[in-house]
């Protein structure tokens, strides 16, 4: 038992002996509310290391551990300094960025520029096959010019380059610790919070860093909580055993709305929920065979389902991202069951047995029955094949489905790197899932990543987004609302639009 915890239950066995006090506090126990934060989440980590992962959930605990050079304001979504000082452009295809002095990793080895050169070398290494490598494949060399000093030189100007900076993949390792142990499972980081435990399949500990660069967190201890089923994280919400749940599905949002002394806080959002398609299988990689899909599903129904927690847009860059144009709010292919019914028909595409690949995750179990129902209605053949989370992001990049679902949080908020990962052929074999490959598209794309005007880059953007959604490259089901569920005593918790939160500023009253 932690300190913390034994001295808690003290407290609580001296209120016995002594009968009630006339004090009060939030959390009802008759004193000050302890600073512990306990979240639920519906699947485990993949791992702690933001080089080698590329998935939320793992995405929530890297990024209470590590730091990032730049980050965003969650209000403004502008980029600002965080590891960094400041930075300047002494031409187009260079970044000299100053770095913050006199901070140390939780190992107790320096940050500095020899850090963010190994960092981000390792990151684009090829043999060490980064899932979001693409992030930073345009930078040409990362140079330690001093100390505090990096230079970042790119191969063509790279317009989104700080945006890619701020994500969470891109935060700094020890290279110490990455060269001398397996950061997957032992992360060593700059950030407040330092690693404590992963015991697989239960829960992920972390606890305060007393060293922290900044002042320390006012959370002494931080457990991530593995609960398979949302319905038993709500219930363990409403039982105070945990404090804190995000992602909150849509049915059970009435329940937890209506449980005393939970705050429910939502906001539009970056994330897309999308139906993909295998382009390197038939029928799968014919345009008609796409549209006869689209048409074929009532998304306004399914949203309208969602109770507030999703928009419906065809867009595939959402309206919450860089680079979004409203010409694409309506140019997919919007539901007409007797059009898919006459396509179907006209193309033979009614005998092939179709497997829809999803994971075993609520807001993909939801979509997989939708779809498969509304298939099945114009004569398409029509399974579920389902996975746990850690395997199916293991299937999915080898191209082992014939349809499958994919979300995209879009941590950078900006659209070349939303339509870059999961679209671009050079990804196909990793973050580009559904081997999606069209030159004009791709050209668009380089071309938005290599401007560093920003309107050239918004107009760049916009017309590749139109290509892909008139080639139902992805049929959004919908675009998200972020969501987050939590104890009234917990204060400081900003949720951002793209569905990450940070723990710095958070404490319990």
């Amino acid at each position: 038992m932690s300190k913390i915890k034994r001295y808690a239950a003290l407290l609580i066995l001296a209120a016995a002996v002594v009968g009630c006090s006339n004090d009060s506090s939030s959390d009802g126990s008759g004193g000050e509310a302890e600073q512990e934060l306990t979240y639920a989440s519906t699947s485990d980590v993949v791992g702690l290391s933001p080089i080698d992962t590329n998935d939320s959930v793992s995405a929530a605990m890297i990024g209470q551990i590590y730091e990032t050079l730049f980050t965003r304001d969650p209000e403004t979504m502008e980029i600002e300094t965080l590891l960094a000082e400041s930075y300047e452009n002494p031409d187009e295809r260079t970044w000299e960025i100053k770095l913050k002095e006199d901070i140390t990793f939780h190992d107790g080895t320096p940050f500095n520029a020899e850090a963010v050169k190994y960092t981000f070398e390792e990151f684009v290494d090829e043999d060490r096959a980064a899932p979001r490598a693409s992030l930073l494949a345009p930078i040409e060399s990362i140079e330690a010019v001093d100390e505090y000093t990096v230079e970042i030189t790119t191969e063509e100007p790279y317009g989104a380059l700080l945006a890619a900076l701020a994500h969470t993949n891109a935060a700094i390792v020890s290279p110490e610790a990455d060269q001398n142990q397996d950061i997957n499972e032992d992360p060593v980081g700059t950030g407040p919070f330092k690693f404590e435990n992963w015991s697989q399949g239960e829960e992920v500990t972390l606890s305060k860093n007393e060293d922290y660069w900044q002042e320390p967190a006012e959370l002494e201890n931080v457990t991530m909580k593995v609960v398979p089923e949302y319905s038993t994280a709500v219930s363990m919400l409403e039982t105070g055993e945990v404090q804190f749940i995000d992602a909150v599905p849509t049915e059970h949002l009435s329940r937890v709305e209506n449980i005393d002394g939970i705050e429910v806080d939502k906001k539009d959002g970056t994330p897309v929920y999308s139906l993909g398609f295998n382009f390197d299988k038939e029928p799968y990689n014919e345009l008609e065979f796409r549209q006869a899909v689209s048409y074929a599903i009532d998304r306004e129904a399914y949203v309208s389902q969602l109770n507030g927690l999703g928009i419906e847009n065809e867009s595939i860059i959402g309206p919450e991202v860089f680079g979004y144009g409203e010409d694409a709010a309506d140019a997919g292919y919007s539901f007409d069951p007797e059009k898919a019914q006459e396509i179907i028909k006209e193309n033979g595409y009614g005998d092939e047995e179709i497997t829809l690949l999803t994971a075993n995750r609520e807001a993909y179990t939801r979509m997989a029955e939708v779809v498969q129902s509304q298939l099945s209605e114009v004569g398409l053949n029509v399974s579920i094949e389902s996975m746990e989370w850690g395997t199916f992001l293991d299937t999915t990049p080898t191209g082992e489905f014939d349809m499958t679902f994919t979300s995209w949080s879009n941590s950078t908020a900006d659209g070349s790197e939303h339509l870059y990962p999961n679209l671009h052929s050079d990804n196909i074999d990793s973050s580009n899932w559904v081997r999606y490959n069209n030159e004009e598209f791709d050209q668009l794309v380089d071309e938005s990543r290599s401007e560093v005007e920003q309107g050239v880059r918004e107009e760049k953007l916009q017309e590749a987004n139109m290509i892909a959604v008139e080639d139902a490259a992805w049929i959004p089901m919908h675009h998200g609302v972020v969501s987050a569920a939590y104890d009234e005593s917990i204060k400081g918790l900003e949720l951002d639009p793209t569905g990450q939160w940070y723990l710095y500023n958070v404490s319990r009253e």
